[in-house]
């Protein structure tokens, strides 16, 4: 899943209306489209609630033969603009991670007051831990856990880290690229963790992590998540919140990485949110326009190489956010 943005809450007595569409498909994968909106009937108000965006990876056949899908043919306007938007998000996360890194490695992420955080309030304190029991009814016809059940049980044990943090009652804003990166089955028991990476001025982030385990064998990492919260007054606006004290070590890691995937977020949401014709984001997909692409480590960069173009041994190179693209 890649960020999901809550803009409204949902009350009890309200309708929620789902629709889904497959935006564009790629090789053995595609990226769908969900859009969730809220209507009270009986004042007959409609709005907005979330969208994301899900990628589904085809599943081998009995031989072990990788399943091809059909490229997706847009129609309207809005499609077309869909399907090379798809096509950026999809980039996005293939290098997220590098992305993070270069961030952290070049300096980029600003260093936070030393004498704010330290009389912040104890990371150590928000700290949840929590096992749920994976039954029949948490699991689809292939005896996996639900995805939307794991993101329940994690949602609920990051509320509580950001209660503890806060005092008080917090609102879910975002969900920052959950990833599946493994399946869980009915019997299985789920270890979930959470706690507060970073407090910016309106907003905090928690960080999750979920495991699974039976009684014999390590536990298996499953899913993690970053999802960040506001705590907002009266009015609906959100309030100034306390900073965080990390821990030592892993918890100044977090710390960092979260001011990191905080300006990924803002830059991200600027590139996707611009018209196709303002900024061309991708080529419309064309039989006639086919290549083959290969992605290549810093560490793959051939000798003699230079500068962000290069062609050698008949093979052309362009550097993209730290990373070689080869054809």
């Amino acid at each position: 899943m890649d960020d999901i943005h809550f803009e409204h809450t949902i009350s009890v007595g309200q309708v929620v209306n789902i629709r889904a569409k497959v935006n564009r498909a790629f090789n053995t994968s595609m990226e769908v489209g969900i859009h969730v909106s809220c209507e009270d009937l009986y004042s007959d108000r409609h709005w907005r609630v979330c969208h994301a965006y899900a990628t589904f990876v085809t599943q081998r056949t009995n031989t072990g033969q990788k399943v091809t899908l059909k490229p997706v043919v847009p129609q309207s306007q809005n499609e077309h603009v869909e399907y090379s938007v798809a096509a950026e998000r999809r980039r996005v996360r293939m290098v997220h991670s590098d992305i993070i890194k270069e961030l952290l490695s070049s300096g980029s992420v600003e260093q936070a007051d030393s004498s704010a955080v330290c009389s912040g309030v104890a990371a150590e304190k928000t700290r949840v831990e929590s096992v749920e029991l994976v039954l029949p009814p948490h699991a689809n016809h292939q005896v996996n856990t639900f995805g939307g059940q794991i993101m329940a049980w994690m949602v609920n044990v990051a509320t509580i880290a950001a209660s503890r943090f806060c005092q008080a009652h917090p609102t879910l804003r975002t969900i920052d690229m959950f990833t599946f990166r493994g399946p869980s089955q009915v019997g299985d028991r789920l270890l979930l963790r959470a706690i507060v990476n970073n407090a910016f001025k309106n907003s905090l982030e928690v960080g999750v992590r979920a495991e699974a385990y039976r009684e014999e064998g390590p536990n298996r990492h499953i899913n993690s998540a970053f999802m960040t919260f506001e705590v907002l007054d009266n009015s609906g606006k959100p309030c100034t919140l306390p900073r965080i004290r990390p821990e030592p070590l892993e918890g100044e890691r977090r710390f960092q990485e979260a001011i990191a995937r905080k300006k990924i977020r803002l830059d991200r949401k600027y590139i996707i949110s611009r018209k196709q014709s303002e900024v061309p984001l991708s080529v419309p997909w064309d039989p006639r326009n086919q290549k083959s692409w290969t992605l290549c480590s810093p560490g793959q960069r051939g000798k003699g190489q230079s500068g962000l173009f290069s062609e050698q041994n008949s093979k052309a190179s362009i550097w993209l956010d730290g990373m070689e693209v080869c054809w």
